[in-house]
């Protein structure tokens, strides 16, 4: 099974991640902008037994857009997010796209929460659009 390793800036916390994505996932919630510190995110989900972490981190927990709570994970070395919980997703580990370095990482089927997308960004054509979380 291929395996891909996402790793923070500094490259002390990693999430090596056997196999596929289930899913990858364009979310424009202000709460992914506020991690990412970018419009959006690009998050990909694993079967959270095809996923390793290696490496300290620091987590915190905070209440999602949809009011269930999220639990992301980073470097405390270097503070860049790697991989979070879901609290309605117990069985997969979100892992932060950008964090495998990979310009041929699966590219994203649909985008969430768009009601808080920046006007001045496009989404990628034949992607699904939904206003909240699906």
């Amino acid at each position: 099974m291929h395996a891909r390793t996402a790793t923070c800036c500094c490259g002390q916390l990693r999430a090596v991640c056997e196999g596929e994505p289930e899913r990858v996932r364009l979310c424009n919630c202000t709460e992914c902008q506020r991690r990412t510190g970018s419009v959006y995110g690009v998050n990909a989900y694993f079967l959270r037994t095809h996923v390793r972490i290696e490496g300290g981190s620091k987590s915190f927990r905070r209440s999602s857009a949809a009011g269930r709570w999220v639990e992301t994970h980073f470097c405390p070395e270097c503070g860049s997010t790697v991989c979070w919980q879901l609290e309605q997703m117990l069985d997969v580990i979100g892992v932060a796209a950008g964090a495998f370095a990979d310009p041929n990482f699966p590219a994203p089927k649909a985008a969430n929460w768009t009601e808080n997308k920046y006007h001045w960004v496009p989404l990628p054509g034949g992607i699904s659009a939904h206003s909240k979380q699906t």
